[in-house]
């Protein structure tokens, strides 16, 4: 059907150790696999001068990784399915993510190899 929407998929990848690159790299590998898939990769990239930390202090924010995860989490609401980049056990952000895949029923992924 025209109207029938491609399933989501939210991208959980570890970053605090990453370096920009090593961020985008690992997220082309996996947005390649999951289009292959047929899948529409959800857009979890918050940048921009809301996301800008001395921004998001004037907001009120404490917290700010719990604020990105806060909006990842929200992102996976719109998603069928998540896939997690290698190193994903290790990274709490990615924990939680998973848990909640778990929990909510969400098809799951890991990286390959």
């Amino acid at each position: 059907m025209e109207n029938e929407r491609k399933k989501k998929v939210l991208i959980s990848q570890p970053m605090a150790t990453k370096t920009d690159f090593e961020i985008e790299e690992a997220r082309a590998r996996a947005t390649r696999v999951l289009e292959e898939k047929g899948y529409e990769v959800a857009n979890t990239l918050f940048d921009g001068e809301w996301y800008n930390p001395t921004n998001m202090h004037n907001r009120g924010v404490v917290f700010i990784p719990l604020c990105f995860l806060a909006k990842s989490l929200e992102a996976m609401s719109q998603c069928h399915a998540v896939y997690f980049c290698k190193g994903w056990e290790n990274a709490r952000g990615c924990k939680i993510e998973h848990e909640a895949a778990v929990q909510y029923g969400l098809t799951i992924f890991y990286e390959e190899g």
